[in-house]
């Protein structure tokens, strides 16, 4: 199984399009607060389209409340920070993968006491940061890739319409 984690997201697009790799993949969805949006905010559920129904979410009000009720087993911090790329993780059978706020990330104190489960995306020197629903979908996928995409469907069909 695949957990997102969202620590106090502020940006809703990017929450929508998080929820929706997380309904195309059937990964849980945790959202820790505060939130910078309310989750019935229509330009969330606009990003997610028709997909809510599919996204198990979880609303925590803070950091104390996720780790309380779901502990720390199998997680991974998403930092640009990070001392190894995702590639070098392997991330079993089950993975909770923690990504922090767009504009600062995650808090240090936090990273500093799972430094050695922290990882980062390659990208250039010049480059900040990809963005966080871009940073979720290529992180998630390559857990799900090791996992060998669980419950996913493995063809594609050649028939009926293309669907965005």
């Amino acid at each position: 199984m695949l957990d997102i984690v969202l620590v106090e997201p502020e940006i809703p697009h990017n929450t929508g399009a998080i929820a929706r790799t997380c309904a195309c993949t059937g990964a849980r969805l945790h959202l820790i607060k505060p939130l910078g949006f309310d989750i019935s905010d229509k330009a969330v559920k606009r990003c997610g389209l028709d997909y809510w129904y599919l996204v198990d979410i979880s609303v925590y009000e803070d950091l104390d409340e996720y780790f309380s009720k779901n502990g720390d087993n199998n997680l991974y911090l998403a930092t640009t920070k990070a001392p190894r790329a995702y590639h070098e993780v392997d991330f079993g059978t089950d993975a909770a993968l923690m990504f922090g706020k767009e504009t600062a990330g995650l808090p240090q104190w936090l990273r500093e006491k799972y430094r050695d489960r922290c990882i980062r995306i390659p990208m250039i020197n010049e480059a900040r940061s990809l963005n966080l629903s871009n940073s979720v979908a290529v992180l998630a996928y390559e857990a799900l890739r090791q996992q060998g995409f669980p419950g996913l469907q493995n063809t594609g069909s050649m028939s009926g319409p293309e669907i965005p």
